[in-house]
């Protein structure tokens, strides 16, 4: 009896860390208001990003998506406003935020004269992250780049360079804030579907993805996307 109540303790204490981890896992913007180049993109913009969540940003060129995506990441300052991740505005401690997320821009950031390998790993290393050079070349192979690991990535197309960035997102110990501009950008079918299919695998182990696109995905019919219209 002792045993199993002690189990049943066990199994409590565990539902509770649990739930509580989930709830850290909570991005919020509280009356975000963005001005660039002395026009108004979006203003009192209030939303809640639950674990489980795929934010889909929309929009017309101009109406700022990209900005509001550096706001979320924290790499661009709100005109008023803040965004709290967790239990805390993420200006407070930006080094803990930063180490809990993936941000990629809609160019990918690569060294033209580093190898498809080499920038994995540095991408890597600057998001606070060490990895083995295996690892790097196991999250290469997975995205469909086994024979392009040892090129320089000047010589290779705008599709490969974008699967590079986008295998940041397959290393180990995934982090839970995925933050993307335009991820399906130059990506052909295969690579496209592969990447609509990591994205829900990743909400569905309670992580969080905000993203901007403008084209028309089958993934956008699952019930854990949530669209913003800007």
């Amino acid at each position: 009896m002792i045993a199993v109540n002690l189990l049943n303790s066990f199994y409590y204490l565990v539902t509770l860390i649990l739930n509580d981890a989930a709830m850290l896992n909570t991005l919020c913007l509280q009356s975000v208001s963005c001005i660039r180049g002395g026009k108004t993109l979006f203003s009192n913009l209030n939303l809640k990003i639950k674990s489980g969540t795929i934010l889909r940003i929309s929009g017309d060129n101009g109406s700022g998506k990209s900005s509001l995506l550096r706001i979320l990441c924290g790499l661009l300052a709100p005109q008023s406003g803040e965004v709290i991740w967790g239990d805390q505005a993420i200006n407070k401690d930006r080094d803990q935020f930063h180490s809990e997320l993936i941000y990629l821009g809609h160019i990918p950031a690569l060294k033209a004269d580093f190898t498809a390998l080499e920038n994995l790993i540095s991408l890597a290393l600057l998001g606070g992250q060490v990895i083995t050079a295996k690892e790097a070349l196991q999250a290469l192979t997975t995205a469909g780049l086994a024979d392009q690991a040892h090129r320089v990535v000047r010589t290779l197309s705008q599709g490969q360079k974008q699967r590079i960035a986008l295998a940041r997102l397959r290393l180990p110990q995934p982090k839970p804030l995925w933050i993307l501009d335009e991820p399906f950008n130059a990506l052909d079918q295969k690579s496209n579907q592969l990447l609509q299919s990591l994205l829900v695998e990743h909400v569905q182990h309670d992580g969080i993805v905000a993203l901007s696109s403008h084209q028309t995905l089958s993934m956008y019919d699952d019930p854990q996307v949530v669209r913003l219209e800007l």
